[in-house]
């Protein structure tokens, strides 16, 4: 998956969250796409990076900010391309 395709899963991510939690979640985000998005990183430390941010989604699921069907969605998203 190119970084295009990866940033459009980050942008979905975004678009998912209730507005007012965005910008909250925004901030958390970012740590997840410096090491999702660096060609640098290790393939262990993206595999770890994916794995945290499906939990964080299922935890933005739970707190009801994130709706079920956009939870499915990302996170066959994130397995598809870091997984």
């Amino acid at each position: 998956m190119n970084t295009h395709q990866k940033m459009r899963t980050f942008d979905r991510i975004r678009d998912a969250v209730l507005p007012e939690y965005r910008e909250r979640v925004a901030e958390y985000l970012v740590l997840y796409e410096d090491v999702l998005n660096d060609p640098a990183a290790s393939q262990e430390a993206v595999r770890s990076t994916a794995l945290q941010l499906r939990g964080y989604l299922r935890g933005l699921n739970t707190t009801r900010v994130l709706g079920m069907a956009d939870l499915e969605d990302l996170d066959s998203r994130i397995i598809e391309t870091w997984l």
